[in-house]
């Protein structure tokens, strides 16, 4: 008989991003470890992204339960219609904040803690200690954010001591990196700061998804600290596509203003009014949702005709143009806080084969991984004259025909075999 476990997540879907694909595809691989995972979520959540097509990649056999759930961000929407974005991952600089959305970030950060979603933990609480008792669940996993999920499972350990309990942590809780641009009062950053440490020292396992997390997470609890970086699926679009006929560079997810790679785009236009059949060749393909002035950006360094822009596209249609690009650009923002940062993309752009152009702060984990997997190359946002070279080769390899990758050590990175990990950790 397999064993049970009950894993307690917010985002499920027809909610898009890489936070549902981790424990969609842990819950579809983790039948094959004599494990029966059970999904709670909510049955009335608000997304900030709907991709329904990610509804085909659950199992059927899969066991979901879903609980209504109150939220108050039409409230929030009332004061910023930035909220959303917000949620979807565009946080406003300080310096473009208007009062309704320094209001609306205070009211967030200070009022709702640990976040918006703390007015399903009552009522699941409630619901789920019966469901646990009366299935004879032994085992449940929260995963984060939002980090109410954890207070779920706080709350449930208290209430049935003897429950194995796995805290995941996709990203961080006061170490992210706009924390400290949350105009929170001393007394709501002592909530915080408690309530995290309660979930650490609580849960009998912690997971990270990243190695400088994991070093994070180590230094505030004696718990058993694990990483399971995100991963590639090899079952997902096993047919490769047809490259396009242009030299595009692909783009996909959401970029923000302190993403936007303007050395690249400052090194396209060069090399472009050098070679008009490099002008030609061009195509700089944008998939997800851009901020307004990476786009201003790319106009005035005169590559607006170079822009393919399609805009959100479901999960599976931009694999396909992922596989089909020539490039592929991955982005961490210019933060010292973001060096210990992995992209859920980056294994998805592993799996494609297609080399990566990576920018992000000095000492990355994403240089780390492209070294070790051989499948791209690495810049500074300050590289102007390596990054030139490289898409210079880039090319020429394209116009040869020979653009192509020899990547190595990346079953590591493969979804099933982490999953087998994830196993143990359940099993333990």
């Amino acid at each position: 008989m397999k064993q049970k476990v009950l894993i307690i997540t917010y985002y499920w879907p027809p909610a898009g991003g890489p936070g549902v694909q981790r424990w969609v595809k842990f819950a579809n691989y983790l039948p094959d470890f004599d494990i029966e995972p059970i999904i709670y979520t909510p049955k009335n959540p608000t997304y900030p992204i709907v991709d329904s097509s990610m509804e085909k990649e659950v199992s059927e056999d899969l066991t979901v339960l879903k609980q209504p759930i109150w939220e108050p961000y039409n409230l929030a929407n009332t004061f910023s219609k930035k909220n959303k974005e917000h949620n979807a991952g565009f946080y406003e600089e300080k310096a473009n904040q208007n009062w309704k959305s320094k209001l609306s970030l205070f009211i967030r950060g200070n009022f709702f803690i640990p976040d918006a979603r703390k007015f399903w933990i009552k009522p699941s609480v409630r619901f789920l200690k019966n469901y646990l008792q009366k299935e004879q669940i032994h085992t449940i996993i929260t995963t984060g954010p939002p980090h109410s999920m954890h207070l779920i499972g706080l709350k449930l350990k208290k209430r049935l001591p003897h429950l194995k309990w796995i805290a995941d942590f996709r990203d961080p809780w006061t170490n992210i990196y706009y924390y400290k641009s949350l105009r929170l009062t001393k007394w709501a950053d002592r909530q915080h700061k408690k309530l995290e440490q309660r979930v650490l020292l609580s849960a009998d396992h912690v997971i990270s998804v990243t190695p400088e997390y994991q070093s994070l997470y180590k230094k505030k609890t004696s718990q058993p600290v694990h990483c399971l970086t995100n991963g590639f699926d090899s079952l997902e679009n096993p047919f490769f596509h047809a490259l396009d006929s242009k030299f595009s560079i692909a783009y996909i997810g959401a970029m923000f203003k302190e993403r936007n790679p303007k050395i690249l785009w400052k090194v396209l236009q060069k090399l472009a009014m050098q070679n008009k059949t490099f002008a030609y060749d061009l195509s700089i393909k944008f998939i997800g949702k851009f901020d307004d002035s990476v786009l201003h950006d790319l106009d005035s360094y005169n590559l607006k005709e170079n822009l393919d822009f399609k805009g959100y596209l479901p999960h599976e249609e931009a694999i396909v143009e992922q596989q089909r690009s020539q490039a592929l650009i991955l982005i961490t923002a210019n933060q010292t806080e973001k060096k210990g940062n992995i992209p859920g993309k980056l294994f998805e752009y592993m799996r494609s084969k297609r080399p990566i152009i990576a920018f992000g702060p000095k000492d990355s984990q994403i240089e780390k991984i492209l070294n070790e997997t051989q499948t791209g190359e690495y810049f500074l946002f300050d590289d102007e004259e390596k990054l030139e070279s490289h898409i210079v080769y880039l090319y020429r390899q394209y116009k040869t025909h020979n653009l192509k990758i020899h990547s190595k050590n990346i079953d590591q990175y493969n979804r099933k075999n982490i999953t087998e990990e994830l196993s143990k950790i359940i099993k333990s």
